[in-house]
């Protein structure tokens, strides 16, 4: 059997863990996409990345880690930084996201894109499908993966393997004090 490729969003490595053993589970091919221009301060995005990086180790797969450039996501989001978490600013930065996981699928020799931004019960899968079905309905591969314990599982990883857990998205409007 062929497996499909599929490239994955990785917010976080916490939330990599599970949506990577799940989507290997089901025979994809999985390649990781670590493109999160909206995680602040760049000292936080370096303790994610470094928790993605021991991601790829343990599962062996190939995760791209793109330049991080804050610049674009601040111009874009700067008008909506008095919104209320889970507004107007979380669809547009889910969408960034999502539109340059999408602009990198054949670039990466992927058929199929997805998210681990559904792991999250912060998060509205809802309205991520709906934003990555906009993008491209066919090439999304829709999965909530906080569904059968997903979150629960992915905290568990996580401590298990001694993984930094943050406490906010990384949106600099929502750094907790």
């Amino acid at each position: 059997m062929v497996k499909k490729r599929v490239l994955l969003h990785i917010c976080c490595g916490v939330c990599g863990s599970y949506c990577i053993e799940k989507l290997i589970e089901e025979n994809f091919e999985v390649t990781g996409f670590f493109f999160n221009p909206n995680i602040h301060p760049e000292e936080e995005f370096l303790r994610r990345k470094k928790v993605v990086e021991k991601l790829q180790q343990l599962y062996k797969i190939n995760i791209i880690f793109p330049t991080y450039d804050p610049s674009l996501w601040i111009k874009l989001c700067e008008d909506l930084k008095d919104e209320p978490e889970r507004g107007k600013r979380c669809h547009l930065c889910y969408k960034i996201r999502l539109q340059e996981t999408f602009n990198n699928i054949s670039k990466l020799n992927c058929e199929l894109f997805t998210t681990t931004l559904t792991i999250s019960p912060h998060k509205n899968s809802k309205i991520i499908f709906e934003i990555a079905e906009s993008i491209n309905k066919e090439k999304f591969l829709k999965i909530d993966f906080k569904k059968k314990d997903g979150f629960k599982k992915t905290i568990e990883f996580a401590k298990k393997n001694d993984f930094y857990i943050q406490n906010y998205c990384g949106c600099i409007y929502n750094i907790k004090k």
